[in-house]
């Protein structure tokens, strides 16, 4: 069940036979149905018109309106350090390119763990004028056309770059789309200021239209390891706020250690969060703390991720392909959250980003809307158009790093595991055909979504799905795999055969 006691938000501004080789590679067919929307094949009665912006998915996302009027939220955390562009420059030359995706940028800084980045937002052309804002108006846009309801900002700083991203998103929202929405989310991993610096800030970013309130009015506080201070220092930075500033809040933690703080949170909060995992055999605890949460009387924002690969801090999860991903939404739309968080837009230095990107395109953002429109509706969204989605890593993960700080995989992650994901939408059964590296697999599906697990092996990755004597869907990688790589690489690079027009 839900939970029931929180005010509702305010809207901002007002077996199948197998072929061959199965007992020789393993070829595991996921079938899991309810929940995870595996199987799924439930037709949505209130579908959005198809029109060409939405041809890419495989089903019909239903419109903005429809899926606003739900009370269950779904945000995207942004991170400022990696906006669509830092200098305006080709992508080619650009500071990307030239100091986070190559091991002597920056002046070698990077150079131990073999570049910052793995990955970059995908590439934008130059912009006459205010670029910054334009770019800004891009991603919201951007985030518009998936079903996101707004970003969680991370907010690292109160002056500098930083903070001046913020406000210029702010205000690019509040141009392009007075819903969505902004919620203020201070990192206190980073944030080094006190009770009444936090409240002036809060309250200037809380005056813009965009900021995310309840429908009592109460500005959403919603702090990224917000255990970091005592629950007597948030209780001064919230007095401010309704003191000095007149702003009533809507304090929403997100804890790193939920089951060992909440006790403590729990008196000035309005709801609960974590940040949750990224390995995917490690997500039975979010259960646990929706329960949590319920007991309490609190909300609950649940966190859905992608992956988790760090260069620069040594360490990565095992997410099994698009495990991770599927695993989180289907705890989030069963253990019944009223809010989600998207774990990351765009934190490259984590490789947890959800928005396109030069390596996986738009492939974990389209996936994702797919369980928005159930965890929002209510219902499985159709499958209307035969799509395929391939995601692998680029190298076995046990491949030579040949860097003094390489990464290892996370404690208490999944084991490790080198295989390529063939992940079908279809409309009716087909038969794929699937090519890796110098292993040719075909089998056939069934109709609805199907996820087929094949090993991994040097070169390209491709995909066909035919129906009698027609080709319906296809995709192909575009990065190759190599067991001889220049830089250790450990994310899951993703590819739609929806959008061909993300392969650069």
């Amino acid at each position: 069940m839900r939970n029931r006691t929180a005010p509702r938000h305010a809207a901002p501004g007002r077996g199948r036979r197998r072929a061959g080789l199965a007992a020789v590679v393993g070829v595991l067919l996921l079938t899991f149905a309810a929940g995870t929307g595996l199987g799924s094949t439930d037709a949505e009665d209130d579908r959005a018109a198809p029109s060409a912006a939405r041809d890419p998915l495989p089903f019909d996302l239903p419109s903005t309106e429809r899926l606003r009027a739900s009370d269950r939220l779904v945000f995207a955390h942004y991170f400022t350090p990696y906006p669509l562009s830092l200098d305006n420059r080709p992508a080619d030359e650009d500071y990307y390119a030239r100091n986070y995706l190559t091991a002597d940028g920056e002046d070698g800084k990077h150079a131990e763990y073999g570049g910052l980045l793995r990955d970059r937002p995908l590439p934008v052309a130059p912009e006459d004028g205010d670029w910054r804002s334009a770019h800004h108006r891009q991603e919201v846009r951007t985030a518009v056309a998936a079903g996101i309801d707004g970003f969680s900002v991370d907010l690292l700083s109160l002056e500098g770059p930083h903070w001046e991203r913020v406000r210029t998103l702010t205000r690019a929202a509040q141009e392009v789309d007075p819903g969505f929405r902004v919620m203020l989310m201070p990192d206190m991993k980073s944030l080094d200021a006190g009770p009444a610096a936090l409240a002036r800030a809060l309250a200037e970013l809380g005056a813009s239209p965009n900021a995310h309130r309840l429908d009592d009015g109460r500005l959403v506080v919603s702090p990224f390891k917000a255990e970091e201070k005592a629950p007597g220092w948030w209780r001064q930075v919230l007095d401010i706020l309704r003191t000095r500033y007149d702003t009533r809040t809507a304090f929403v933690p997100v804890l790193l250690d939920l089951t060992s703080h909440a006790e403590a949170f729990a008196p000035l909060s309005h709801g609960f969060s974590a940040w949750g995992s990224r390995s995917h055999t490690t997500l039975g605890h979010y259960s646990e703390h929706a329960e949590l949460a319920r007991r309490h009387g609190k909300l609950w924002m649940q966190p859905v991720a992608v992956q988790d690969a760090r260069p620069s801090q040594g360490v990565y999860d095992e997410a099994g392909n698009t495990a991770t991903l599927r695993g989180s939404w289907h705890h989030a739309i069963e253990d019944g959250a009223d809010w989600v968080q998207l774990t990351t837009w765009n934190d490259y230095s984590e490789s947890t980003q959800f928005a396109p990107s030069l390596h996986n395109g738009h492939t974990y953002l389209d996936l994702s809307s797919y369980y928005l429109t159930r965890f929002k509706t209510g219902s499985w969204p159709r499958v209307v158009r035969d799509t395929v989605y391939l995601t692998h890593r680029v190298q076995p993960h046990a491949a030579p790093a040949g860097l003094p700080r390489p990464m290892r995989l996370r404690p208490g992650s999944a084991p490790a595991r080198d295989t390529v994901e063939v992940l079908t939408f279809l409309t009716a059964p087909g038969a794929v055909d699937v090519t890796v590296g110098d292993l040719h697999e075909r089998y056939t599906v069934r109709g609805g979504v199907r996820a087929e697990l094949l090993p991994l092996r040097p070169g390209r990755t491709t995909a066909e799905v035919t129906r009698g004597r027609a080709t319906v869907a296809e995709a192909a990688t575009r990065f190759a795999v190599s067991a001889a790589p220049r830089v250790q690489d450990l994310q899951y690079y993703g590819v739609t055969g929806g959008r061909p027009a993300d392969r650069p």
